[in-house]
């Protein structure tokens, strides 16, 4: 990920065996990341179970917040996809009790419709 797009707010996708070995005392003995994206020092993970957002806190980021969420809780999700003027593809998820979705841009590098069968597979 350029320094620019993290700038913008745009995610980059991670290194799922790296992200499975740094997060591994988050994960159930049945767990597994299927996929990770990073924006800035922030990151979100798409396990088998639950979507993990990792929020690093303070000047340092040595301040963690780990957020699961069920994939039951998530009441539906949209993806927008990247066009001619607009470069980036957004990601917006609802979640149950929460009236604003959560809300997540990538670059035009990230295959938008790859990250939706991933969300589909364990929201639907």
């Amino acid at each position: 990920m350029g320094f620019f797009d993290g700038l913008m707010g745009n995610a980059s996708e991670v290194d799922v065996n790296q992200a499975q070995t740094e997060f591994q005392n988050l994960l159930t003995s049945s767990e597994r990341i299927e996929k990770g994206y990073v924006v800035i020092r922030d990151m979100f993970l798409f396990t088998n179970k639950r979507l993990i957002l990792v929020d690093k806190q303070g000047m340092t980021g040595k301040k963690v917040e780990y957020h699961s969420i069920p994939y039951q809780s998530i009441t539906h999700f949209s993806v927008e996809t990247a066009g001619n003027f607009d470069l980036d593809a957004e990601l917006k998820i609802w979640i149950s009790g929460s009236a604003q979705p959560l809300q997540k841009q990538f670059n035009k590098k990230l295959d938008i419709y790859e990250l939706q069968t991933v969300l589909s597979e364990y929201v639907l």
